[in-house]
């Protein structure tokens, strides 16, 4: 019986001897290629196209300039610089970032309808790791603050 009928082992090229320069050159541009590309967003979701904030009249009458910010998704998901956290990594996350600044401010952008059980929890634990919290809001069609112009 004819084990090997076409002997293709014969032709094939050899194996080379050592990697050369092209070999590391392609690694480094891929490891490169992921540092600077890279996002804490490409496996995880993001923030929808349908996230809007709520229309508030006098939305812009106190704004303060934010140190910090986050995002909170419908589905109650919370969103910061980092990465999506779960309340006890946004605790720690607060905790950190509130001894980085002297006065710290954090603006929490959250959609229409983000339950408001979620939206006091956050605001307490920002409260407790000492930042002022403020809510993000669009300003209402149709008002003006007072002494500003249109």
């Amino acid at each position: 019986m004819i084990t090997r009928p076409l002997d293709l082992a014969s032709r094939l090229r050899p194996e080379p001897r050592s990697f050369d320069g092209w070999f590391f050159v392609n690694a480094g541009l891929i490891a490169l290629f992921f540092v600077f590309f890279g996002s804490p967003f490409v496996l995880a979701p993001a923030l929808g196209v349908d996230f809007r904030l709520p229309e508030v009249a006098g939305a812009t009458a106190d704004a303060r300039p934010a140190t910090h910010h986050l995002n909170i998704t419908n589905s109650g998901q919370v969103f910061v610089r980092d990465g999506l956290k779960t309340m006890e990594q946004l605790r720690e996350w607060l905790r950190v970032r509130a001894t980085t600044v002297k006065e710290p401010v954090l603006l929490v952008l959250a959609s229409e309808g983000v339950p408001t059980r979620l939206s006091f929890e956050i605001a307490s634990a920002g409260r407790e790791a000492g930042f002022t919290v403020r809510f993000a809001a669009r300003e209402a069609k149709g008002h003006l603050d007072e002494g500003r112009s249109p």
